[in-house]
């Protein structure tokens, strides 16, 4: 049996983050093709991480800046090594090649790490986003890992074009892979509750990720009292792992304003609700929350960096705006028009359906893996800028890493 190794920059954790229930797609996609899969993590695991013994997965804790990673890679000798994030790509990434030179490494983006840290930046300071903030240092960390990887998967059109025309990454070097879900048949979707069954609004979002807590900021601040003067009667509930005080403080039942914690189970929360609001001020990727609204048959009213990526050419499930007053306009629209909630309803099912069907995807992504493992050779010679970053990142992030082991041996003395 083929082995791949997974190394996670956390456990996942299906029911707090997209990224999770992101990591359990791949896991799936490469199941099907008889891959036996190993996970490991320098982190530590949470209540909240999924049960990968039970889905038949090895998993194995790994340590940083430690040699019992190379003995334990050059044991398991994996065809395959996928870096969840760049980050890890960069601690383990030369150990792997050290030790396991013909294995093909790959690096999933969840998403483009530099776009999200520009945006949080620019947003911080108060001007609109531009190349000064995209081109940032964690933009030459993220791009020299995408080039030591024979291939990287990219969760967002948007981000490759970014990739390919701001960074000039070539294009071989991506494979577009977003999530990959199970289509939502006509039957199902007769089953979930109609406009009439639903009230209030709600949103959902890990609040350890900063792009989900500055949005309820401005939900609290900005955005909720304008449509709550519209809709007097409507609530506002807000879902998300890992509440902390700050987060909690916001709450404000005479407002309508409720922090709820953690959702036990995203989907009866959306079905209950009769919009998902999603103002996002910065970000990048594509958000989970949208997805679970689709699959559940709840219309979004979402800004512009919310909407990115998800609907290509294809109309929204909801309406996209940033200016808050014509925000709480529609909102209040959407909210009251059952007409139009039926027909951007029905969008959402269109658009997971046509753009997120997983068996497509899940074709794409192990057929592209094929084709590359039969010239891989090939392709790392066509790869002179990635050989050239292994080169350099090997003898300075080795020697660094050697450094802090030998460090840390005498500081447990």
């Amino acid at each position: 049996m083929r082995n791949v190794l997974i190394i996670g920059f956390v456990w996942p954790e299906p029911k707090s983050s997209a990224a999770g229930s992101r990591m359990l797609q791949l896991i799936e996609a490469f199941q099907l093709q008889d891959y036996h899969i190993t996970f490991s993590s320098p982190s530590s695991q949470s209540n909240q991480a999924s049960d990968l013994k039970g889905l038949g997965i090895d998993q194995v804790a790994i340590e940083l800046n430690n040699a019992s990673f190379d003995t334990f890679i050059s044991s398991l000798q994996p065809e395959i090594v996928i870096f969840d994030r760049f980050m890890m790509e960069e601690q383990f990434g030369w150990r792997v090649t050290e030790h396991c030179p013909d294995a093909l490494k790959i690096l999933d983006t969840e998403d483009l790490h530099c776009l999200r840290k520009g945006r949080q930046h620019a947003y911080k300071n108060q001007v609109e986003f531009n190349d000064t903030y995209l081109f940032n240092e964690v933009a030459i960390r993220e791009i020299a890992s995408i080039y030591r990887c024979d291939l990287t998967l990219m969760i967002s059109e948007v981000e490759i074009e970014i990739l390919t025309q701001k960074f000039k990454v070539p294009e071989d070097l991506l494979l577009y892979l977003p999530f990959m879900l199970d289509a939502v048949p006509a039957h199902t979707q007769d089953l979930l509750p109609t406009f009439n069954d639903r009230e209030h609004f709600v949103t959902i979002g890990n609040f350890l990720h900063e792009p989900n807590y500055q949005t309820v900021l401005y939900l609290k601040q900005t955005l909720w009292p304008l449509i709550k003067a519209k809709l007097p009667k409507a609530e506002l509930h807000i879902y998300g792992a890992y509440a902390s005080q700050k987060v909690n403080q916001l709450h404000q039942p005479k407002d309508g304003f409720y922090i709820k914690g953690y959702a036990e189970d995203a989907n009866i929360v959306m079905q209950q609700a009769k919009i998902c609001i999603a103002p996002l001020v910065f970000g990048a990727g594509l958000k989970g929350k949208l997805i679970d609204a689709m699959s559940n048959g709840t219309p979004c009213a979402m800004s512009k960096v919310a909407a990115e990526g998800m609907f290509a050419e294809l109309e929204p499930n909801g309406f996209v705006e940033d200016d808050a007053k014509i925000f709480a306009e529609k909102a209040s629209e959407l909210y009251t028009n059952e007409a139009l909630w039926n027909i951007k309803q029905h969008q959402g099912f269109v658009n997971i359906n046509t753009r997120f069907n997983k068996i497509k995807h899940q074709h794409a992504l192990i057929s592209h893996i094929n084709s590359l493992n039969k010239n891989l050779k090939a392709a790392r010679l066509q790869n002179f800028t990635g050989r050239m970053l292994q080169h350099h990142n090997m003898q300075s992030t080795k020697f660094m890493s050697r450094w802090i082991e030998e460090k840390n041996k005498h500081t447990n003395f």
